[in-house]
């Protein structure tokens, strides 16, 4: 029991006001602070996988000089980064740590999709549901955009390394799918849609603007008000997001700097982010696979050479690890490389290993196989 004094009626209704407040809160019936604060239920602390947390202190350690050391306990990094409430994990942690943060979470998956036409339109040509951690979503998500728009890949007139570009900057494409997973409404049952088309690419979010935001404002500088704070914190500190504030502003230079038109920003029962590509994708300048045709390349395989394998071997000069392939191409998820990059180049006998009877070396290189240099050489005709 807590004794308090009032004098007035007004002052006694304010006092049990805020304890009915209080209780409910105790009870968790209802939320005051941000969603991602608020206690994950029937999460616990094993639900967590520390192996991820690891990675992310060595990550900050080395982008942001985080101050914890890479043998902090679960708990320590937790607290330090106040993703417990009363000693259980919010969802902020299980998005970010959780071992199937969609278990708890249903909707908090991305799901990505690219049409050759500029709408909606069955059969969609490759379309792909991503599930895990909140920045395995955004790795994966963006891996996806890179994958499917057109790359134009220099030489090495000036530089030892291939020059490549992407038709629309990986920054800003990074940007607008790491704003959509860190803002969005998780009590929504939507999901995070990314949609290529051949005129442009669209990013929607279960979410809307912070009260003190509107849509003209993102077109100039502004504070940060983060619908989900202890996720965009985390994010942040792992170098998803630069600086806070600035990503609307740096996505508009960006894409000036490029050529592109600027990119739109809207609420349609969410809010979208519209990237214009240029107009010679609509053109359908990149088509999304070369066909080869059985004899033209001597034992060639017949059938279909994906735009991701051309891309590789475009990239792939000398020896090579794959570490250093998927940076040059500008991906982050190593799964992803490897499923959609590698081992089909490998299958196909377009690449090989340069320890071939030790797959898993660390000493492990790639290089072009003679039929990747023939299938390279006359794509360059």
């Amino acid at each position: 029991m807590i004794r308090r004094r009032f004098v007035t009626s007004a002052e006694l209704l304010v006092g049990v006001y805020a304890a009915l407040v209080q209780a409910l809160e105790d009870l968790e019936l209802i939320r005051t602070g941000p969603f991602d604060a608020a206690v994950c239920p029937d999460a616990s602390l094993a639900d967590l996988d520390t192996e991820a947390m690891v990675r992310f202190i060595r990550r900050a350690r080395l982008l942001r000089g985080f101050p914890l050391q890479e043998d902090a306990s679960a708990f320590e990094l937790l607290t330090h980064l106040n993703l417990l409430n009363k000693g259980r994990p919010s969802h902020a942690a299980v998005l970010l740590f959780g071992f199937y943060p969609q278990r708890f979470l249903i909707s908090s998956e991305v799901k990505c999709a690219h049409f050759h036409g500029t709408r909606v339109a069955k059969p969609i040509p490759s379309y792909q549901v991503y599930k895990g951690r909140a920045f395995e979503l955004v790795d994966q998500a963006v891996d996806f955009v890179l994958s499917k728009i057109d790359l134009a890949v220099g030489t090495r007139a000036e530089s030892a390394e291939v020059p490549v570009t992407y038709e629309i900057p990986p920054e800003v494409v990074r940007e607008a799918i790491v704003n959509a997973v860190a803002h969005r409404d998780y009590t929504s049952t939507g999901s995070v849609q990314v949609m290529l088309f051949a005129d442009r690419l669209e990013v929607w979010n279960p979410g809307t603007l912070s009260p003190s935001l509107t849509l003209e404002k993102l077109r100039k500088p502004h504070g940060s008000f983060p619908a989900n704070p202890l996720m965009a914190e985390s994010l942040y500190l792992a170098k998803y997001i630069e600086h806070k504030g600035t990503g609307t502003g740096d996505m508009i230079t960006f894409c000036s700097n490029a050529g592109l038109r600027e990119p739109e920003f809207s609420l349609t029962d969410g809010f979208v982010v519209t990237i214009w590509r240029k107009k010679s994708a609509l053109a359908g300048a990149v088509a999304e696979h070369i066909s080869l045709p059985t004899g033209e390349v001597s034992g060639e395989v017949a059938g279909e050479v994906s735009g991701e394998v051309r891309r590789l071997l475009s990239v792939l000069h000398g020896e090579m690890k794959r570490s250093e392939m998927q940076q040059l191409l500008g991906l982050r998820h190593e799964d992803s490389f490897r499923a959609i990059y590698l081992v089909p180049s490998l299958k196909a006998g377009l690449v090989e290993m340069t320890i071939p009877d030790k797959p898993n070396s660390r000493f492990q290189k790639y290089r072009l196989t003679k039929k990747g240099m023939t299938l390279l050489a006359r794509k360059k005709k």
